[in-house]
C-alpha cells in the first residue's frame, strides 16, 4: 500500500543509478491504492520482487516476511522498500531485523508509516505508531540519509543506507506507542487483543465502513434511477 505522500517522498529519495541493475525487496507489496513499482520498474533493476501475505497486483511472491531470510538468506537485495506496513506488523522489532539483516553492505532502505494521531485503520490489524525520534533509534545502526513526518497526515519517512561494518542495534527495550492498548509499549499482549479498547477501535472501524457502504448504495441506487 502506498499514499500519496509516501509514494512521492520514496520516488523522490530513490535515484534511478541506485536501482539500475540491482536488486529491488518490495514488502507489503500488493497495489491496493498506489505503488512505487511502475516507476521503480522502468530504472531497470536486476530484479523487482513483491511479497505480501495476499495474492493481488504488484504480488510476485505470497509468503511471510518472517521467512524471507531462510528464503533468500541474508544481504540478498541492493534496496528494500517496505512502504505503510510497519504499523501493522505486531512484531516490529523481527521485520525490522530482518530488512536490515536482507541488505547488501550500503543498500538502501525506504520506509513509510503512521504517527500518533492517525486514526485506527485494521488491513488486517494496525499496532503501533512511529514517531521521529523512535526511528532515529530503531535505525542508529544506518546512515540515515532522510527522516521527515509526512507533510499531510500523522507519519515518518526515512530512508537508511546500510554500512559496510555493520553491526545490528537491539531495540529489545524500546517501548512504541500502541493504538491497542493507548500506551507506550514494549509489545502487545494476546489479552490487549481482546480489551475493551480494542473492540471499541474494531467497532469504529467496522461502522464507518458500513456508512461507506450505505453512501456507495444511496448514490448507486440514485443514478439507477430513471431521470
Amino acid at each position: 500500500m502506498c499514499s500519496v505522500t509516501s509514494l512521492v517522498f520514496c520516488l523522490s529519495k530513490l535515484l534511478p543509478s541506485e536501482v539500475a541493475g540491482k536488486h529491488v525487496l518490495e514488502l507489503g507489496a500488493r497495489d491496493v491504492n498506489g505503488s512505487v513499482r511502475p516507476v521503480v520498474e522502468t530504472w531497470h533493476p536486476a530484479s523487482y520482487l513483491g511479497v505480501d501475505l495476499e495474492p493481488g497486483t504488484g504480488v510476485d511472491l505470497v509468503l511471510d516476511a518472517r521467512e524471507l531470510l531462510d528464503r533468500f538468506g541474508a544481504e540478498r537485495f541492493d534496496v528494500v522498500i517496505a512502504t505503510e506496513i510497519l504499523e501493522h506488523i505486531r512484531d516490529w522489532r523481527g521485520i525490522v531485523s530482518i530488512m536490515k539483516r536482507l541488505l547488501k553492505p550500503n543498500g538502501i532502505l525506504l520506509i513509510t508509516t503512521r504517527s500518533r494521531g492517525f486514526e485506527y485503520h485494521a488491513y488486517p490489524a494496525d499496532f503501533w505508531r512511529f514517531e521521529l525520534a523512535d526511528m532515529a533509534t530503531i535505525f542508529a545502526d544506518m546512515t540515515i540519509d532522510a527522516l521527515v513526518p509526512d507533510p499531510l497526515d500523522p507519519g515518518v519517512f526515512l530512508r537508511a543506507r546500510k554500512p559496510e561494518a555493520f553491526i545490528e542495534a537491539n531495540p529489545a527495550d524500546h517501548r512504541l506507542y500502541s493504538i491497542v492498548t493507548g500506551r507506550q509499549d514494549r509489545e502487545i499482549q494476546d489479552s490487549d487483543l481482546s480489551g475493551a479498547r480494542y473492540l471499541r477501535l474494531v467497532a469504529m472501524l467496522h461502522a464507518k465502513e458500513a456508512f461507506r457502504n450505505l453512501k456507495r448504495y444511496i448514490r448507486q441506487f440514485s443514478n439507477s434511477r430513471p431521470g
